[in-house]
């Protein structure tokens, strides 16, 4: 069973909104084992709408048009439905006495306008909304199923959760369940990554291979994902395939893979210093405050994090961190940062991080020079030269987790 997803509406064209919707659905019809293969976005034209819905049924055996079903005159989603059907709209009267008794409820006039909210095209069924004003719609046309459902997220969540995908699996007769893991990864670009995973897609293309496929997604500043999908009849046997997916994958990516699923890096450091018992404090030059900024939004900070000291002028890095006079950016510098802001938070774990992070290069160091500085207790400081690419905003997001993944990779290795 296929399902693809037609989202509505002009400012999703214009990026006013971002359409989160589209995504949720398509995880919920993973979830049931249904495929959703293509989402297409269109804005409030009824001539282009048809023709998306059209193109949409064409290719699939279902699908789901979210949007477009409230009261006012761009809200057309029930008018394309009724020209795709070819068939006229019919207002339904215990309908609209619904719609009433809601605003009623609320201690409202209902707008006479919300009366469209009862229209629906003959021979299309009303789905119950009990959380708004919009009811969604099921439309049989030939031997496919259109399902319209409003924009507001939790309006539509509520239609799909509770109607459409029983209603889905019914109709394709069969049970499944699709499912992804993500392995979260820092340190290497995407084609590094795809090249060393490419014997296990073709282990995985050949005869009698699981049923299971690999993807990688570039996520910027967070590193690059690389997405397993399953699927089988039952969710422990689709967990058993992305287990052995997953073993695979971490043997060949090693220590590259910090995290899995929603996984940060600093929820990853925080739960290594937990472990081990450390606390930890953090001196900031070019970063500014950005890393510190990601270890308190951990829950539960205050348990291993002391504190930051944001030493971006190089007096501040002198008197109070006890870096040397003279450069400040160098492997030296990182050193005496991550001493200095441990001695004086009284941490056992400190860590420093200074650079270039442009747009113009410092002491003879291109934009893009970053020294990350660690000191751990009972061995000697470290610091490690990063190269980092890109504008001064992603040198400073790639230098704060660059720091944090230092830290990862010694925690993780003790």
């Amino acid at each position: 069973m296929r399902c693809d997803v037609v989202a509505v509406g002009t400012e999703l064209l214009l990026g006013q909104i971002v359409d989160t919707n589209s995504a949720w659905m398509g995880e919920r019809l993973a979830a049931a084992g249904i495929y959703s293969l293509m989402q297409t976005k269109v804005g409030d034209n009824q001539a282009r709408i048809v023709s998306a819905l059209r193109d949409a049924l064409a290719q699939a055996d279902a699908v789901i048009c979210c949007g477009g079903l409230g009261p006012t005159q761009d809200d057309i989603t029930r008018e394309s439905i009724a020209e795709l059907m070819g068939v006229a709209l019919e207002r339904d009267e215990a309908m609209v006495a619904s719609v009433r008794a809601m605003f009623e409820d609320r201690g409202r006039v209902m707008p006479e306008s919300n009366q469209r909210q009862a229209d629906r095209p003959v021979g299309a069924e009303f789905i119950v909304n009990h959380r708004g004003t919009a009811p969604g719609l099921r439309c049989l046309i030939g031997d496919k199923v259109l399902y319209a459902v409003p924009g507001v997220p939790h309006e539509m969540q509520a239609m799909v959760d509770e109607v459409i995908v029983a209603d889905l699996v019914r109709r394709s007769g069969e049970s499944g369940v699709i499912a992804s893991r993500v392995l979260r990864t820092w340190g290497a670009a995407e084609s590094a990554i795809a090249e060393m995973v490419a014997p296990r897609l073709i282990a995985l293309d050949a005869p009698g291979a699981p049923p299971a496929t690999i993807a990688f997604l570039a996520s910027g500043m967070e590193g690059i994902k690389v997405r397993i999908t399953a699927k089988a009849t039952t969710r422990d046997a689709v967990n058993a395939i992305l287990d052995t997916e997953e073993q695979a994958l971490r043997a060949i990516l090693g220590r590259l893979v910090f995290g899995v699923d929603d996984d940060s890096m600093e929820q990853v450091v925080a739960r290594l210093l937990l472990n081990a018992g450390f606390t930890l404090a953090v001196a900031e030059s070019l970063t500014g405050g950005l890393v510190s900024s990601r270890l308190v939004g951990v829950p539960g900070a205050s348990v291993w994090f002391k504190g930051a000291v944001v030493s971006y002028a190089s007096e501040v890095k002198f008197d109070l961190l006890g870096v040397a006079n003279g450069a400040v950016v160098s492997a030296d510098a990182a050193i005496a940062m991550a001493e200095g802001v441990r001695h004086r938070l009284r941490a056992d774990v400190g860590l420093g991080v200074t650079g270039v992070a442009g747009p113009d290069e410092q002491e003879g160091h291109p934009v893009g020079t970053v020294f990350v500085g660690l000191a751990l207790p009972g061995q000697p400081a470290e610091a490690v030269e990063l190269r980092l690419p890109g504008d001064r905003e992603r040198v400073r997001q790639y230098a704060a987790i660059g720091l944090l993944d230092l830290l990862r990779l010694r925690l993780s290795s003790n």
